[in-house]
């Protein structure tokens, strides 16, 4: 889900904290992404450390010089790794950051919508936060199988700008699951997949 809109001043919403359950769900995927993302340090310090040999075996033995034209290859790596880390991480940390911001309520509407010209090739529609006077507080492009029904219903909503609407009249929406996530989320998926 990607953010489309932001129409209304955050001042004017009801808002709250993240609970320490909430937050705590959002810490054990982030620190699950960052089990994974050993692998690419350990990738970007060998092929470092292999760059950084080269160059000064290079310098330091008398007609090496060559060696110097293989080094880029392997800092190059160092870079590919770096960047496959940036790539793995980059969204359970941004995800956790959004809990340090308040999540807004808002007694209104859910507004579910279909595709519009601005849509992503993937996308099934949008779902929008509405005020009680119809204006969008936030809306969000959403992803999945199946194409949204054009409805709206009249509700009370908890949302955060980042992630989506986490409550519909006070029963989650699915968005953080129910149950604590297992140590560092290893074994979610298949759990999901048991629905």
């Amino acid at each position: 889900m990607k953010t489309r809109t932001f129409n209304r001043s955050t001042t004017m919403l009801a808002q709250r904290p993240w609970t320490e359950r909430e937050r705590r769900i959002v810490w054990s995927g982030l620190t699950g992404r960052m089990a994974i993302a050993i692998e690419p340090l350990v990738g970007m310090a060998f092929f470092s450390f292999l760059t950084w040999g080269i160059v000064w075996r290079a310098h330091h033995v008398p007609d090496d010089a060559t060696l110097v034209v293989i080094a880029p290859i392997f800092a190059l790596g160092a870079l590919a790794f770096l960047g496959y880390f940036v790539a793995v991480t980059i969204a359970p940390f941004v995800a956790y950051l959004q809990t340090l911001r308040p999540i807004y309520i808002v007694y209104g509407y859910v507004r579910y919508r279909g595709c519009d010209e601005y849509s992503e090739s993937d996308a099934t529609g949008y779902m929008a936060a509405l005020c009680a006077d119809g204006s969008v507080a936030c809306e969000w492009e959403c992803f999945g199988n199946d194409e949204l029904p054009d409805r709206t219903i009249p509700a009370v909503a908890e949302f955060s700008e980042y992630a989506g609407i986490h409550k519909i009249d006070g029963k989650p929406t699915g968005l953080l699951p129910d149950a604590e996530l297992p140590l560092l989320a290893i074994g979610i998926a298949p759990r999901n997949d048991r629905r």
